[in-house]
């Protein structure tokens, strides 16, 4: 995959302004209806997002201090690498969403939650903002991050945004779903 950084980057903000606005209003719905899960195993709403803002807590001062670090100057373009693609087509939504294991340190199952939650993501996703402004003047492939699962794994700064927004917007869909169906069982 090649594109143009400043081509990438966009479609990154826009993605990131609508996972931001789709979790914003999760803010009027009742604290049952965010609690709320199908089963002892699923995810209810919060903790879907909690599960988000680990990784957040994760990526973002990676992505901050490798940027600012940088010796790169922007290219121009950016080229996903096959890990890259691998990684950011794991975690990417698709309607047959496929299960996956999380890591302990990033499971929020039966964690005590509340409004905070989604404060914090809205907080984050600000971050990745402003973060994506300064990856303008980068090279998003020269430019390596370690990855939450490794610090020994380096992704290229690009895949690095992509692996972690793709992310966010499959748990925000799963977030949703869940907020449908608690909505019908709640009313």
């Amino acid at each position: 995959m090649v594109s143009t950084s400043k081509q990438l980057i966009q479609d990154l903000l826009d993605l990131t302004h609508k996972n931001l606005n789709d979790v914003d209003k999760f803010k009027s719905e009742s604290i049952n209806s965010l609690n709320w899960k199908e089963n002892l195993k699923s995810w209810s709403v919060l903790e879907c997002i909690e599960h988000l803002n680990r990784y957040g807590d994760s990526y973002i001062p990676e992505i901050e201090n490798k940027i600012k670090n940088s010796n790169y100057k922007s290219s121009g373009k950016f080229t996903s690498n096959w890990l890259g693609k691998y990684f950011s087509k794991s975690v990417s939504y698709n309607e047959s969403l496929n299960k996956m294991k999380t890591f302990k340190s990033m499971n929020p199952l039966n964690s005590k939650l509340d409004i905070n939650v989604l404060e914090k993501f809205i907080n984050q996703q600000n971050q990745i903002i402003k973060l994506l402004e300064k990856a303008k003047d980068v090279d998003l492939d020269k430019t390596k991050t370690a990855i939450s699962i490794s610090k020994w794994i380096k992704l290229r700064l690009g895949d690095s945004f992509r692996v972690l927004i793709f992310h966010n917007e499959r748990h925000i869909k799963q977030a949703q779903k869940s907020l449908l169906k608690s909505i019908s069982e709640l009313s």
